[in-house]
């Protein structure tokens, strides 16, 4: 069985750091994309950063360029997401899925076939 769950949300000032970790289990990373999307309120959930099995990274939203990268940890079956210089609009809940496909292949608001539940990230200002 195919899980994943997010974690490490919290509530930070903006120019604040967070990382967020996605914990895998049932299937291989190397076979797998996992993406980090969110949802804001009031907004459509989207893709922010994805990682391919091959370690390829591609950059759904430009306004994070810069400030997030994604990372994996195959070994332990995590990927991360490490927010820097967060902003009030980074307010959101966010997610991580994963799909048997590699990221340039998907846009941002691809359906993914697995997801975990969201941790609340929240930027004051």
């Amino acid at each position: 069985e195919v899980q994943l769950q997010a974690s490490g949300g919290g509530l930070v000032q903006a120019g604040g750091s967070l990382r967020l970790s996605c914990a895998a289990s049932g299937f291989t990373f190397d076979d797998y994309a996992i993406g980090w999307f969110r949802q804001a309120p009031g907004k459509e959930r989207k893709g922010v950063l994805c990682i391919s099995g091959t370690d390829d990274i591609t950059y759904w939203k430009d306004s994070v360029k810069g400030r997030f990268t994604i990372s994996s940890d195959n070994a332990k079956n995590t990927v991360y997401l490490q927010m820097n210089n967060l902003k009030p609009e980074d307010t959101a809940v966010y997610y991580c899925a994963a799909e048997e496909l590699v990221c340039n292949d998907m846009p941002a608001y691809y359906p993914m076939d697995y997801w975990g539940k969201g941790t609340l990230v929240t930027v004051s200002s």
